[in-house]
């Protein structure tokens, strides 16, 4: 079974970094990513639409990738 979402793309990995980040900027346009703790970054893209993937697959490196792009996204 295939998911639909958004755009029709298909579903986000850990590594889709900077579609993760898109999608973060559009979903939480409240919040500033330059103070987000790692692991309330980490619970924002479990929850995202069409994010699959396993929690332990995370690693800060990716958070971090995440983050700056996030940031980047908003400039």
């Amino acid at each position: 079974i295939h998911h639909q979402h958004g755009f029709g793309e298909s579903l986000m990995l850990w590594t889709d970094v900077n579609e993760i980040a898109i999608e973060l900027a559009e979903q939480h346009p409240d919040i500033n990513p330059t103070y987000i703790l790692f692991t309330d970054l980490r619970r924002l893209v479990m929850n995202l639409p069409g994010f699959e993937d396993k929690p332990e697959r995370s690693n800060e490196k990716i958070l971090e990738a995440i983050q700056m792009l996030w940031i980047e996204e908003l400039e």
